[in-house]
């Protein structure tokens, strides 16, 4: 009977422990990942595949957002784009594509833009299904990006560049291109900063 009441305490000790290792591994899995900011916590379709995806796993990147469109005079700048994004990935610089019909240069299908992105620019970086960014039916995204910034996209291949914080560090016109060296900068500037 004595040795029954030694296994006993001997398995409840260990599962106590157990179960705080646990506790604590997952309170530490947690601090370390960074917290959604609320600019992020939204639910957006991938382009290729419409699947949803949340914009919480970009936490703690910088994050450039575009609204593009396939039939514009800024098009060539997803060429820029794609290269800005391959040569800062690696920091933690995150190029976030919304094609929009907003300005009525974007007509084609979800599958269209995905191949004409792909095949004319090679384009690698995220992109999302077609998204309205102004006005009244503006996805929620957008609406944010306007209510912290007062700005809202006068055009295609306007840029808002968000900080590790998920907070807008600046937006940007259409004429300022991927190579601007005030963007450059700002990037730059940005991927300096630690995630809080």
């Amino acid at each position: 009977m004595k040795f029954k009441v030694q296994i006993t305490h001997s398995v409840v000790k260990n599962t106590l422990l157990g179960l705080c290792w646990l506790v604590l591994s997952a309170a530490s899995a947690q601090a370390a990942a960074p917290a959604c900011p609320a600019l992020l916590n939204h639910t957006v379709e991938r382009l290729q595949d419409e699947k949803p995806q949340s914009l919480c796993q970009y936490s703690g990147k910088v994050l450039l957002v575009v609204n593009t469109a396939s039939f514009c005079g800024f098009t060539p700048q997803y060429k820029g784009l794609e290269a800005l994004h391959a040569k800062y990935q690696d920091k933690g610089l995150v190029v976030l594509g919304f094609p929009s019909n907003d300005f009525s240069q974007e007509t084609g299908s979800n599958k269209q833009i995905a191949d004409f992105c792909e095949n004319t620019f090679g384009v690698k970086f995220p992109m999302f299904t077609k998204t309205v960014v102004t006005g009244e039916n503006a996805a929620p995204l957008y609406k944010q990006l306007l209510a912290e910034t007062g700005q809202k996209p006068r055009w295609n291949f306007y840029k808002y560049l968000i900080g590790r914080d998920g907070k807008v560090v600046d937006s940007y016109s259409s004429m300022t291109g991927p190579d601007s060296k005030s963007l450059i900068a700002a990037i730059e500037k940005s991927l300096k900063q630690t995630a809080p």
